[in-house]
């Protein structure tokens, strides 16, 4: 028997913190701003919304079942978890925390910005590792959809940024 009774959106939430980005694991979905509502039905029922941060994202279904099996896990056995993408994804709905694990993690975090992406925040990454902007863009296309190769001429590294949308 579920236990949502008992249960608040804001317990919930916190369970997901724990539920990984499964390319960037130490990014919550929470922090990557994925899981764009949780709403607790009068029935009891639990309905998780994600919204994926690419179309065709091939973590997604990776990320949906992480969800389940969390919300399982904490004995919730009636819920909904929906992909969608009524509420369109955008960089800027990445936490603030998950900015500074994007960048502990080696990965330059997307420059907030005002939902007109710039060539310029593409190609002028803030590096990781020095935190220099004497940077260039070495590719767009990156180990995955959302993320671009980029290289540092102050500290000679190579690094990725997740990329502004």
């Amino acid at each position: 028997m579920s236990k949502t009774k008992d249960i608040s959106v804001e317990e919930i939430r916190s369970w997901l913190d724990g539920v990984m980005d499964p390319e960037i694991p130490v990014l919550s979905l929470n922090d990557l701003g994925v899981i764009t509502g949780i709403e607790i039905q009068e029935s009891g029922k639990v309905k998780v919304n994600m919204t994926p941060t690419f179309s065709g994202c091939p973590a997604m279904d990776y990320m949906k079942r992480d969800v389940e099996e969390t919300l399982q896990k904490n004995g919730i056995d009636d819920f909904d978890v929906h992909l969608s993408f009524e509420t369109q994804w955008n960089s800027n709905m990445i936490s603030d925390k998950g900015r500074a694990a994007l960048k502990k993690f080696g990965l330059a975090p997307p420059p907030k910005h005002n939902l007109i992406v710039d060539i310029d925040l593409l190609e002028h990454s803030k590096c990781p590792n020095c935190d220099s902007t004497n940077t260039e863009m070495k590719t767009p296309f990156g180990p995955a959809l959302c993320r671009s190769l980029h290289f540092c001429h102050n500290c000679n590294q190579a690094f990725e940024q997740f990329k502004p949308l």
